[in-house]
């Protein structure tokens, strides 16, 4: 009997992960299948090249087609959709961001005395922008 309990042992040591590992993997294959059947038009993606898109159209079979520039659009197999992602949120400043730019100050220069042990210099230093000037 105690020659049988160690092979056994081993094998359950050695089948188990794999048992447990395999249904990992079935379950992720499925979650990915039904995630590329169930792509409708409208639908934000990533493929797996890591190019972002809406999805266009879905008629085929075995193809969408992805639109990832306004007025672009190309074709994709479908198992190169990774993932739905969220839509991208476009935010309406409703401000008024004018800034004024004052063309004098930006082109004038102050000279500032640089003063070495070994040599004197005079150096053309830009004055500093004034951010949130109105």
């Amino acid at each position: 009997m105690n020659q049988l309990l160690l092979p056994l042992l081993l094998m359950l040591v050695v089948a188990v992960p794999l048992v447990m590992g395999s249904r990992k993997q079935k379950r992720a294959a499925a979650a990915q299948q039904e995630l590329q059947n169930g792509l409708a038009d409208g639908d934000r993606v990533m493929t797996t090249s890591g190019l972002y898109g809406t999805v266009a159209d879905t008629s085929s079979e075995t193809t969408i087609d992805v639109e990832i520039a306004p007025g672009v659009v190309t074709t994709w197999l479908r198992q190169a959709v990774r993932e739905k992602v969220q839509p991208e949120v476009v935010e309406e400043d409703s401000l008024d961001t004018e800034v004024e730019d004052d063309a004098s100050s930006l082109t004038e220069t102050t000279p500032v005395v640089v003063e070495d042990e070994k040599e004197k210099s005079t150096a053309q230093v830009a004055p500093p922008l004034e951010h949130g000037k109105k």
